[in-house]
C-alpha cells in the first residue's frame, strides 16, 4: 500500500537535507501515518482506514460517520 492518508489526502513530500557545511541532499518528508480500526456503529462493524495523526483528529471531530459518508462520495470503498 502506498504511504498516503485515506482521509486527508497526506503523501510523502521531498525537501533537502542540509548539513551542517551546507551541502544538501534529497530527502523525503514521510506523512505520520496509522493503520487504525474505528467501530461504524451505523453498519455495527469495524472499519479499518490508514490515517494520519491529524485525520484521527478530524474523525474524533466530525464523527465516524461524516468521513465515511465523504469517502465514499469521492468513490473510495469503505
Amino acid at each position: 500500500m502506498s504511504r498516503v492518508c485515506q482521509v486527508t489526502g497526506k503523501r510523502p513530500i521531498t525537501g533537502n537535507s542540509v548539513s551542517h557545511s551546507n551541502i544538501k541532499t534529497k530527502r523525503r518528508f514521510l506523512p505520520n501515518l496509522q493503520t487504525k480500526r474505528f467501530f461504524f456503529a451505523e453498519e455495527d462493524r469495524w472499519v479499518t482506514l490508514k490515517v494520519s495523526s491529524e485525520a484521527i483528529r478530524t474523525i474524533n471531530k466530525n464523527g465516524l460517520a461524516s468521513v465515511v459518508k465523504e469517502l465514499r462520495a469521492k468513490g473510495d470503498k469503505i
